[in-house]
């Protein structure tokens, strides 16, 4: 699915799941999205139902997921 807002095109290329539900229908996802034509990368923002509208949320590279994922695995949580 490749869509358009304003000027950015954005493909999510998987879906890899939920991390939060809201009654509104929104969900907080973890996905795989293409920005631009770029290389996916992993990215955290809330989405509309059919993923037409997206609030702000952050973007990182593989090697910047595998470190977040060593410091949590790190944490005694």
């Amino acid at each position: 699915m490749t869509e358009r807002v304003g000027e950015i095109r954005f493909e999510i290329t998987e879906q890899i799941g939920v991390i939060k539900p809201y009654p509104s229908g929104w969900n907080r996802e973890l996905n795989l999205v293409s920005w631009n034509g770029t290389s996916a990368k992993y990215d955290i923002r809330d989405w509309s139902a059919d993923h037409d509208h997206m609030s702000r949320g952050l973007t990182f590279h593989p090697s910047e997921m595998r470190k977040i994922l060593s410091l949590l695995s790190d944490r005694d949580v």
